[in-house]
């Protein structure tokens, strides 16, 4: 009976909830990490592509891709009892950069997606979060039939500082996008001033 009566006084843990941007070039796989760890339906504000934005639209490396993200996707996770993730998915063209601004406020760190055949069209995202001074992991989404290269070559690549993390992932499983997250959030954290528990289980 004292076992019913701990559990009854126990008070439910109020979860932390931190927002986490996914980012990165055209068709790398930011709506397809989102789903792929997402607990709840992810909202998603996918168009098809169109004739008129073939001009605007650059489809090299991409041409079998039929829709694009015109706002955000939008996901969550819960990594521990007391610790929930909100996932902004960015839209990767050049023109929906005007939204980044917006989702970018109150966000603890991003994750900025790369492709090895496109790798320059990660380098704006890098740059927008370094010059904002918001903590972000680099994780490479291994395509299949995409050359694989050595870490050190992928970070020289992209002239990374030496504490921005650099992983390989696959975005359309959930255990590869979710263990992004973590690296991301740890590198986050640690850039605060009052330790916290490691956030891996």
């Amino acid at each position: 009976m004292a076992f019913g009566r701990s559990s009854r006084s126990r008070r439910p843990v109020e979860p932390v909830t931190l927002k986490i941007l996914v980012a990165g070039g055209f068709g790398v796989g930011k709506t397809t990490l989102v789903g792929a760890v997402s607990e709840i339906r992810p909202l998603r504000t996918e168009e098809r592509l169109t004739e008129a934005g073939r001009p605007v639209d650059d489809l090299e490396g991409v041409e079998a891709k039929t829709t694009t993200t015109v706002a955000m996707d939008f996901g969550r996770i819960t990594l521990r009892e007391d610790l929930v993730l909100y996932l902004f998915g960015t839209p990767g063209q050049d023109r929906f950069w005007f939204l980044w601004d917006e989702l970018a406020q109150g966000a603890l760190g991003a994750v900025v997606l790369a492709d090895t055949r496109r790798l320059a069209d990660c380098f704006a995202a890098v740059d927008y979060f370094e010059r904002r001074e918001i903590p972000f992991a680099v994780a490479v989404n291994c395509f299949e039939g995409a050359e694989v290269f050595p870490e050190a070559t992928v970070r020289a690549a992209l002239d990374l500082d030496p504490r921005v993390p650099l992983l390989m992932c696959d975005a359309r499983d959930r255990a590869s996008a979710r263990d992004v997250l973590v690296a991301v959030v740890e590198h986050a954290l640690a850039h605060t001033d009052r330790p916290r528990e490691p956030v891996s289980t």
